[in-house]
């Protein structure tokens, strides 16, 4: 049987730590910066952690299903 593949998405969006935390950006980043504050975009560079079951759910995806 072949291996199993990691999701392409979700291997781009996240990334596991060694205590297996998973980490993620902020959304709404991207474009449109001239109409956000200053203080909106800086609150947006800081990433952000999964809780729960949607970190186990990533877990999943990463280690290939």
């Amino acid at each position: 049987m072949p291996k199993m593949k990691t999701h392409s998405g979700a291997k781009d969006r996240f990334r596991v730590t060694r205590t297996g935390k998973v980490l993620h950006e902020k959304m709404n980043k991207n474009h449109m910066l001239e109409k956000k504050t200053s203080k909106r975009k800086r609150r947006l560079s800081a990433g952000g952690e999964l809780a729960g079951g949607d970190a186990a759910q990533i877990r999943k995806l990463l280690r290939g299903h």
